[in-house]
């Protein structure tokens, strides 16, 4: 019966292309047609439309299979102005599923978790996967391509620094980037690494943060945030670490190549399962 219905509907989307074609010309082919079908079901509501966007977004979002992900991309293109070509990278790139914690809207503007992603995608940094990359090559390819970055990156992030210089009385450090997201009003620090990371990574990141409140941040800044992007995650050391009971410490993988849809999807689900078996 299901069959015979798509036969019935396709039949009936053909007959009347040929009827529109004939009555007002070019236009109404039976692509066309379906993807004015398929916006008319996702967006049934007209005000609900936003004029900043184009036949082309709303044509890609009308392909999603949920309201939550429709919402999802609609606000992410019109705050983070995305044009056409980029919605499409994001959607082909599971950005909605990367983001580490989806949050009720009221939750938003006070939590780091809604803005990141895990794991990050850099193919647009140029970088080759295969070769062995420093810390330094990956810190330099995100500066010449700070734009496409933060692209990937999220919202509301704006450059600061990179080798910031941190001095006390007796010792020098130099912090790898330094961002500032002013939708959250507090520093972004990443400390970069390839490789696999360690407990000394994060004791690394969790006193860059502390020394970057007590030296840096201003009094009308929240907490300073510290972002360790790794090109492989140790999902032990996360669980045993002080990345278990801060809330402004996170480890996020990092890759330099665009997988292929099924592997991406593979690899977030592997890494919600083991988060939701860490949590139990």
């Amino acid at each position: 019966m299901g069959k015979a219905k798509a036969q019935y509907g396709k039949a009936t989307i053909k007959r009347l292309s040929q009827a529109l074609t004939l009555e007002f010309g070019k236009g109404y082919d039976e692509s066309n047609l379906r993807n004015i079908r398929s916006f008319y079901i996702a967006f049934p509501i007209r005000d609900a439309l936003r004029h900043e966007l184009s036949w082309t977004h709303y044509r890609l979002l009308s392909r999603l299979d949920s309201g939550e992900k429709r919402a999802y991309y609609l606000n992410e293109s019109l705050t983070s102005n995305w044009n056409s070509r980029q919605l499409q990278r994001q959607i082909n790139t599971l950005a909605f599923e990367r983001v580490v914690k989806h949050l009720p809207e009221k939750e938003k503007k006070s939590s780091i978790e809604n803005l990141i992603k895990d794991p990050y995608i850099f193919e647009l940094l140029g970088l080759l996967s295969e070769e062995k990359n420093s810390e330094r090559t990956v810190e330099n390819a995100i500066i010449d391509h700070l734009q496409k970055f933060l692209l990937e990156f999220g919202k509301g992030f704006a450059f600061v620094a990179r080798q910031q210089h941190i001095a006390t009385d007796t010792s020098d450090f130099y912090i790898d980037l330094v961002f500032y997201n002013y939708i959250l009003k507090c520093f972004v620090i990443i400390d970069l690494k390839t490789g696999t990371m360690t407990h000394q990574d994060i004791g690394q990141l969790d006193m860059y943060v502390r020394m970057y409140d007590d030296l840096k941040r201003g009094e009308d800044d929240n907490p300073t945030v510290g972002i360790l992007l790794c090109s492989e995650k140790d999902e032990a050391i996360v669980k045993y670490s002080v990345l278990n009971d801060q809330n402004n410490l996170f480890a996020n993988k990092y890759l330099l190549y665009l997988p292929k849809i099924e592997e991406l999807k593979n690899l977030i689900e592997q890494d919600r399962l083991k988060f939701e078996l860490d949590n139990d």
